[in-house]
This record gives C-alpha cells, structure tokens and sequence, in this order.
C-alpha cells in the first residue's frame, strides 16, 4: 500500500523546471517582493490568521471571535480553533500585536499564534500526458521481475478493500471516471476554501493535477476499460486540498487530523525545499496532529503517515534535514528507477524506511498515471 507514494520520483524534467520559474515571474509584485524579502532575511510573511487554543467548547470560541472581530472557521483538531480577522492585511511582514494580545487576555484563551506562512513544495516529475494501460505499468508486474509483484499480492486477496487513504495535496477530481468509484467524500476536504468539495482548481498550466495521479497511484479502478489499475485498486480514496493556497501549520494540521477514525492512512508528496540549504519541518500544531493520529487514530490503532523523502539529489539535499521525512511519526519512502537504479532527483538518508519503483533515468520506463481530465485524455 505504499508504493504509490513514492510519486515523489514524478518532480520537473529541467525544461519543465524553467518553466514553473517562469510561472512564478508572473505572481504578484506584492508576493515576489515578500518572498525575495524572507529568503534574503529570513523574515516571517504573517498572514491574517490565528490558531486559538480554546477551553469551554465552540460555542466559547464563536464568542470571543465575535468579541475581538475575527471569523471562527471551525476546529482544527481537539481545542484548537481557526480564526481569521478580515481587518488584518492578508500577507504582512510584522505581526499584529494588539490583536493577538486581545485574545491572550481571553480567560479561556490557553494559547494563540498568529500564523505564518510556510513553503511547500510538491514531490514530483511531471511526464507528457500518454494512455497507461496495465501492460505498460511494469512496476505492478513485470516479466523480468523488476516489479512490486502487485499481481501476487492481489491473488492472496491484498487489494485494498477495507482501506481508506487520504492525499494531502492539491485536490482531486472526485469525479474523474477511474477514480469516482472508489471516491470516499468522508477523506476529503478543501482546507484552502474551506468547503467539503476537493475537487483542484483548473489554471492554463494544469499545476493543480499532482494530488489526482497520486491517488490515480493509489486507487484507479481495475476492470473498467480506463487508464491503468492503482496498487489497492479496491481502496477507498479522498483528497485533502491543502497545497493551492497559503500553507500555514494550522492549514498542515486540519490536513493530518482530518476525520482520523475514518481514515487509515494519509498520503503526503509534498515538503520544504529541496535546494539543498533548508532545514525546516513541521511547527506546534502539526506535531500535536501527528502524536495525535498515531496515538488516537485508526480507533486507536494509530494513523498511518507516508511521506515522499525528497526531490534535492540534483541538489545534494539531505532528507535528514526535512523535519517531515525525518519525523518519527512518519514512513519515508525513497525511489528507484526501472532497473534498480539511484534516481537523479533521489535524496539519501537514514530516515527512509523503504524505497520503490518510480521514474527515473531518460533510458528507462516511466510510472503511468492516470491524465488529468483538463487535458481532454485519459
């Protein structure tokens, strides 16, 4: 169950690496200008959200954000509140005081942070768009036996059924025709809007199609004619929309909390930069949602946390400087090209629990996935 994470082994071709830069010229000025500011100095980019330790219940929380001016947008996990306060600029490079300060003096208030933005990237190499079929997906099986033996597992019964994963990512297309049988609505979330619905949002550049080839990797139906089959083709799948908008430790911890009776494992191909310079990982909230989910997950069984270990080879990044892949809490997975070989992107380091097949070399066999339905292809 996995193999499919390691979708990491999908990050930009080099031209395809040019192109995202060039992307992010056309941002604003306001946001280029904040972003230049905080890798030059290291300053925080505050936005206008705060994650509020609350004692008495949510009706408590809904008064004092009324009382103080800000919007309670529902629990993050246990006590914790998000609240926002449309008075405060979005994006700042101070933080808001007064505030903040307004609510510590709150008797019910144990503690509050305004929160910051962190940068995330996503894990994966983007291909040009072609029509997997289950004979060209090597890596479930595969004559020469450089395969995960996929079929095997599936002849003793191992097919997912009865397994519900979750992919924290950009969204999913619920609806797109191999995965909307196995589409489960009580995994997902849009933690960007704010909304049930997880569906990505559409741009010219198609960016927003990662989260739906990961679960494609996952959960693609078999048997239906469409694409190719996932690894636990019988699982239950959702997707939390979490990555298309500011990524806050507030945004990061509703992610990993999200209805964790409900869900088994949470899938994340995504994390700090892997420029071979940044040493960064989870913040308060975060942490408490992972000793949370394994602790009190999966009905007490602990939630299952599978993370991509990196994308900086090129970079001679280490994933031992990733707070995520190095986490206790988590299972870093590493990759492999077609033929057993380290791929160009792959980060080495003594966090990875395991390593499986995923694109690699120029010369060797690509992972299939499922197209995003945007391209007219599937």
């Amino acid at each position: 169950m996995v193999s499919y994470r390691k979708d990491r082994g999908w990050g930009p071709a080099p031209f395809l690496m040019d192109l995202r830069l060039g992307l992010l010229l056309h941002g604003t000025l306001l946001v280029i200008l904040a972003l230049l500011v905080t890798r030059t100095t290291g300053q925080k980019i505050y936005t206008n959200t705060w994650a509020v330790q609350v004692t008495g219940g949510a009706e408590e929380a809904d008064r004092i954000a009324s009382k103080h001016g800000f919007i309670n947008h529902g629990i993050i996990f246990g006590e914790y509140y998000h609240f926002q306060h449309r008075a405060v600029v979005k994006r700042s490079l101070s933080e808001h005081r007064s505030r903040h300060l307004k609510l510590q003096k709150e008797p019910q208030v144990v503690w509050a942070e305004q929160q910051v933005v962190k940068k995330r990237k996503k894990r994966d190499i983007y291909t040009n768009p072609s029509d997997p079929k289950f004979s060209e997906q090597w890596y479930l099986y595969s004559a020469n036996q450089h395969d995960l033996n996929a079929r095997g597992a599936w002849q003793l019964g191992y097919t997912g059924k009865g397994v519900v994963v979750s992919i924290l990512d950009d969204g999913i297309e619920k609806d797109h025709p191999d995965l909307i049988e196995n589409y489960d609505p009580e995994a997902s979330y849009d933690v960007n809007d704010k909304d049930p619905d997880p569906q990505p949002r559409y741009t010219q550049m198609n960016e927003n199609r990662h989260g739906t080839r990961c679960a494609g990797e996952v959960a693609a139906s078999a048997n239906n004619g469409i694409c190719g089959v996932g690894v636990a083709f019988k699982s239950k799948i959702g997707g939390v929309r979490m990555l298309d908008g500011e990524v806050t430790d507030a945004v990061e911890a509703q992610s990993l909390s999200l209805n964790s009776d409900h869900i088994h494992i949470y899938s994340a191909s995504w994390g700090p930069e892997d420029d071979g310079k940044t040493v960064d990982g989870p913040a308060k909230l975060a942490k408490e949602a992972f000793e949370r989910g394994v602790s009190e997950g999966r009905g007490g069984l602990g939630s299952i946390f599978v993370w991509a270990s990196g994308n900086g080879g090129r970079e001679h990044d280490s994933c031992n400087c990733d707070g995520y892949t190095n986490s206790i809490y988590t299972l870093s997975i590493s990759s492999s090209t077609q033929y057993g070989n380290v791929p160009w992107y792959s980060e080495a380091c003594s966090s990875t629990l395991a390593t499986t097949y995923s694109s690699g070399n120029l010369n060797e066999k690509q992972i299939r996935k499922v197209s995003f339905l945007l391209t007219g292809e599937i």
